[in-house]
């Protein structure tokens, strides 16, 4: 099964929130058990539940923050996971510098879809599900750039903050979830 890792700095705002919505978004696609969707932080606040503004937004979008601890990326959680998102690419550097060997499948959540949206445009229908698509994107990479990289960190902000950084993510996740679908459904 292909892994979907997210990784923020602490792993109680962002990550698990793309986790969690992208988990949402993919059983609703008809892919729910297609894919393993986790989340660690690269300065974890481990052991730790979701950030109590997360758990709302993320409530608010049908998800549940249920059983969320927050974990601490290592190069082991790095090396077995087939796709890396990061919250931005201050995040994606971070996590490069521990585990390189993760490069070509590691982007920013936005940078990904953005790159495997064109992919997909092109209107080719492809074998190799996930694993090729997330091969052509890193081999695409710095072929486009998206409109926003980078989702701002909400910790210690207001409430209208995260409502915007659970809008992003959600937007993300559910573009992200049609192109996992369609490509398990391509591979499967």
């Amino acid at each position: 099964m292909p892994s979907v890792l997210f990784v923020c700095i602490g792993n109680v705002c962002r990550s698990p929130l793309g986790e969690r919505l992208l988990r949402l978004r993919l059983a609703e696609e008809g892919a729910g058990d297609a894919y393993d969707v986790s989340s660690a932080g690269v300065r974890a606040l481990k052991g730790r539940s979701m950030h109590p503004e997360s758990v709302r937004t993320l409530e608010e979008r049908g998800g549940s923050p249920e059983g969320f601890v927050a974990r601490q990326i290592t190069g082991k959680i790095a090396d077995e996971a087939d796709l890396i998102l990061a919250a931005t690419r201050d995040v994606r550097s971070r996590l490069l510098e521990e585990s390189p060997r993760a490069l070509r499948r590691t982007f920013t959540l936005t940078e990904f879809v953005a790159l495997a949206e064109a992919d997909l445009a092109e209107g080719k229908r492809r074998a190799g599900g996930a694993a090729a698509i997330i091969e052509r994107c890193g081999q695409a990479r710095g072929s486009l750039q998206p409109e926003l990289y980078d989702i701002e960190d909400p910790i210690g902000r207001s409430a209208a903050t995260f409502d915007r950084v659970a809008s992003v993510i959600d937007e993300q996740t559910a573009r992200l979830a049609k192109i996992l679908a369609r490509e398990s459904l391509i591979s499967g």
